[in-house]
């Protein structure tokens, strides 16, 4: 892959996180503070990233894959996304904001999908390449991030009350006009299954192919506790921002950006857990963090006890990284050459689609619950709200420890 190539797939990776973490970090404070949303509404409008999982294999695997060049179709969809994200920014009530928000995110999910393909096909040796054009993307994230909180301060106490935080969509729909754009520049990604016109299946699109895996007991105990891990990980994402804010830490979402800074270097710890402590331990250890983190979030604050607050955001590498990507390294080995596309399928339509569905659903149950707590004390509200997906991490972890036996785990080899 030459230089020009490397670059362009670089700068791809970057706007496609950069847009992502330009507004869904706030979303839960925007939707709270600004539209006025309770716990439900606001569980429905994150549940739509799990809709556009679940609907992203169809576009991808339907159109993308079959009748035209993934980057026509990656620009296309980025500059409806645009238009979509200027919608959003002029929403004034949640009843308005959601059909955008629904439409958006089932046109962008397939994007993660695609920006990957993009980058596979001009790969000689993707094992070695891609992290480093991936790194973009979590360099864009973190740059969304600081942007929206030393640059333009858009989520201090003052701007959110003068309805500032809505220009985050502004800027998400910058970027989707610059990266809509710039797509057409990107090496050209013809279909490669034009000759299986008429094969496609329902099965095939979801992963389901791979479902065999599940005879296997320890790959049934995986894909189960992914499922279920994946409630508490929705608590994180819906709200982390909002909790931060009303805490009154400052520059919240700033340093929030410190999580993707952690899981930048915890992939390059993690291939010495691998091998040092074995599959089912890094796992057990990503688990553990996650438990780990709430219950820091409900006992921290943004005065003396700060630090625990800023801990639990930087244990975001181990919780992501020990799990998510150890996850996808062992179902890859674990489903042989003929099915690890639809292996992989299968996890992120479970995780991604159905556990995050169940996880956001069930935050925005709990957050409505607890809501009288408000009025008394926002921090009991909020230590309540934290506690629940810590102690549900916790039974997942156990869970997985007593019925995931131990067994080697051997990567793929790198392809010359």
């Amino acid at each position: 892959m030459n230089l020009i190539i490397r670059l362009k797939l670089s700068f791809m990776m970057f706007l496609e996180f950069f847009i992502w973490g330009s507004w869904f970090v706030t979303l839960g404070t925007f939707l709270g503070r600004t539209l006025k949303a309770g716990g439900l509404d606001i569980a429905n409008v994150f549940s739509t990233q799990s809709w556009g999982a679940i609907i992203a294999p169809f576009i991808v695997g339907i159109i993308a894959d079959r009748y035209f060049n993934a980057e026509r179709i990656f620009g296309g969809l980025h500059l409806v996304g645009a238009f979509l994200m200027f919608q959003m920014y002029r929403s004034e009530s949640i009843l308005s904001f959601f059909p955008y928000v629904l439409a958006y995110m089932i046109l962008f999910m397939p994007t993660l999908a695609l920006a990957n393909s993009i980058s596979f096909r001009q790969m000689n040796n993707p094992e070695k390449e891609f992290s480093l054009i991936r790194l973009w993307g979590t360099i864009g994230w973190i740059v969304a991030g600081l942007s929206i909180s030393y640059l333009f301060k858009w989520d201090s106490d003052q701007a959110i009350s003068d309805g500032l935080l809505r220009n985050t969509f502004l800027l998400a729909g910058g970027g989707s006009v610059l990266l809509g754009l710039f797509s057409f520049t990107l090496p050209k990604t013809p279909p490669q299954k034009t000759a299986e016109k008429g094969e496609v299946s329902i099965a095939k699109l979801l992963g389901l192919d791979a479902v065999r895996l599940l005879r296997d007991r320890n790959f049934l105990v995986f894909f189960t506790c992914s499922i279920l891990i994946c409630i508490p990980l929705a608590f994180y994402y819906q709200y982390a921002n909002p909790f931060l804010t009303d805490t009154g830490l400052e520059n919240a979402t700033g340093k929030m950006s410190f999580g993707q800074m952690s899981e930048a270097l915890c992939l390059l710890l993690l291939p010495v857990f691998f091998t040092r402590f074995g599959f089912k331990n890094t796992i057990l250890i990503g688990m553990l963090s996650w438990a780990l983190r709430y219950v820091l979030f409900a006992y921290g604050n943004a005065g003396e006890l700060t630090f625990m607050l800023i801990l639990g955001i930087a244990l975001h590498g181990i919780c992501f990284d020990f799990f998510f990507v150890s996850g996808q390294i062992y179902t890859d080995a674990k489903a042989g050459e003929s099915h690890k596309s639809a292996a992989q399928g299968l996890i992120a339509f479970a995780t991604y689609g159905v556990g995050q569905l169940i996880g956001f659903w069930a935050a925005g149950w709990i957050s409505d619950h607890y809501e009288p707590l408000k009025a008394s004390s926002l921090a009991e509200f909020w230590k309540s709200v934290w506690l629940v997906p810590a102690g549900f991490s916790l039974l997942v972890m156990i869970l997985f420890a007593l019925l995931f036996k131990s067994e080697k785990i051997e990567t793929p080899p790198t392809r010359s």
